[in-house]
């Protein structure tokens, strides 16, 4: 994949030089799909190969960026320009006054004999909206006296938030994200506290909780919600879900802590915490703002014969009937893998066990569809899409669905599957959304689906792709309103938040 790219990027990206110059100098470009976030302060837009001859003597001398409107120009802190370097990219440039359309980097390097690469990074104003998009290029680079162009179209970015990122409150990794919308509006994002790596459990993980009563503009301190005491490398705690019961306003969260190794490889059979991981659950009956102790359900629940039984990471549902239903995934006494769900019919009070939907699947992820069915969106350790399956009796039987292992690609990686119900020109529609890295190989090009038929196809509307760097790979959504979504996903150690339009779309009811 990444090969691939590079080739095309070259293809469409090598400049058109000055006729004097066309065997002497070679210039491409490259920048990738991806939103710029409030707080990272090198956002980099662009970067610019430049191969120079030997024996050749010049400067690059100024870089002129564009945007395409004074909105755009208005979301721009500072444009920086760096030379590329192996231990640390080394600062040419600076431009703090952002004032016209058109921002003119002007400086004076000295280009050596073969490869010289520079980048173009932007910082963002705090204030700026995630509604709103940045649209900018690198209009030319200028060596000598000759300008050389670079982009002729802008690029569309997204405005985020970097909600988690490494050395937050000393941890240094953030991973796992679980995200819902309260009953009073408020966005929930959970996900794991990796205080030492990333690794998974074992480790000393505990539950982090972040909270936005704005949609996602601006993020409240991080609390732990659960923090299963010393020996703190012992007593790991992750993997989180989370969500809201409509009918009550409850917010459950449901995570699985490692006493000692009980982690996937070294949970066994049992009930104990000695012998097999534990399935714990904590609640918020505040909006977020309190959260009860945790409560171990593990011997109400699991099969002892199981090797391990615990929650699906993400997020989970409540259903017409009022019934709340987390994914969760098991080992059976083999080690052999299975995706499920866990279900309360009485708002927590007890929790019931469906069985396997499909062997050799794990993280899932729930919808109810709209003829009151389960749908459950797995991934596959066989590798290369998607498995799904439906239920009409709460996960005792399941019946494969006609889109498993062919409508969703994916690279073995968790997914984010939700109903999104819009009240929009007075009429109650809803679609699904799927997020995750539309790969078979490698955890990149996250995008976001949809499906206007309860997901019986994925073609009829647009794709977005959110993201094309290569990261960890795992995303939550939720609806904020009736025209955003709310995405929580994964970097390399950093949690990632956007906002997204809710397509325009007419939802085509399928016969049961």
């Amino acid at each position: 994949m990444k090969k691939i790219f590079a080739v095309i990027l070259l293809i469409i990206s090598t400049s058109v030089y000055p006729q004097n110059q066309t065997d002497q100098i070679r210039i491409t470009s490259s920048s990738a799909i991806k939103p710029v976030f409030i707080e990272d302060n090198k956002n980099v837009i662009t970067e610019i190969s430049i191969t120079t001859p030997p024996g050749m003597k010049t400067n690059v001398n100024e870089i002129l960026i564009q945007t395409e409107n004074s909105s755009s120009s208005k979301i721009i802190k500072a444009v920086n320009v760096y030379l590329v370097k192996k231990a640390e990219d080394s600062l040419l440039c600076s431009i703090n006054k952002i004032a016209k359309n058109k921002i003119a980097a002007n400086f004076n390097y000295s280009l050596s004999p073969g490869i010289s690469k520079i980048k173009i990074a932007v910082e963002i104003r705090p204030n700026s909206s995630l509604d709103s998009f940045l649209n900018i290029k690198c209009a030319y680079i200028k060596i000598g006296n000759d300008k050389f162009p670079i982009e002729s179209q802008f690029q569309n970015l997204r405005i985020g938030h970097i909600v988690r990122k490494p050395w937050d409150d000393y941890s240094v990794c953030y991973r796992i994200p679980g995200l819902v919308t309260t009953n009073k509006g408020t966005l929930i994002a959970v996900y794991d506290i990796r205080k030492k790596s990333c690794r998974d459990l074992p480790g000393d993980i505990d539950i982090g909780m972040s909270r936005s009563t704005n949609g996602g503009q601006t993020w409240q301190p991080m609390k732990t919600i659960m923090d299963m005491g010393e020996p703190q490398d012992q007593n790991g705690i992750g993997d989180p879900s989370v969500l809201v019961d409509k009918q009550t306003g409850t917010i459950w969260a449901a995570a699985y802590w490692s006493h000692g190794n009980r982690g996937w490889n070294g949970s066994g059979k049992g009930l104990t915490p000695e012998q097999t991981g534990q399935l714990m659950l904590v609640k918020s009956d505040d909006d977020g703002i309190t959260w009860s102790k945790p409560e171990n359900i593990t011997a109400k629940v699991k099969n002892p014969s199981w090797k391990m039984f615990f929650q699906g990471p993400g997020n989970g549902i409540t259903m017409k009937n009022g019934t709340i239903v987390f994914p969760a995934q098991f080992r059976d006494s083999t080690g052999l893998p299975h995706s499920t769900i866990i279900y309360s019919s009485d708002h927590g009070k007890n929790w019931k066990v469906g069985t396997g939907a499909k062997d050799n699947t794990t993280e899932s992820q729930i919808v109810e569809l709209e003829n009151g069915f389960l749908m459950i969106n797995m991934r596959d350790n066989r590798g290369g899409s998607r498995s799904v399956a439906v239920t009409t009796d709460m996960g005792n039987t399941w019946t494969e669905h006609k889109t498993s292992r062919s409508a969703l690609r994916e690279p073995v990686c968790m997914a984010s599957f939700i109903r999104v119900f819009n009240s929009a020109h007075g009429k109650r529609n809803s679609l699904l959304a799927f997020s995750n890295p539309d790969s078979k190989i490698n955890r990149d090009s996250l995008t976001v689906k949809f499906s206007n038929d309860e997901g019986n196809s994925w073609n009829k509307l647009s794709p977005i792709l959110v993201d094309e760097r290569e990261g960890f790979g795992y995303s939550c959504l939720t609806k904020i309103n009736d025209n955003y979504l709310g995405l929580l996903y994964e970097g390399s150690g950093e949690l990632y938040f956007i906002k997204i339009k809710i397509p325009k779309f007419k939802y085509e009811k399928i016969s049961n």
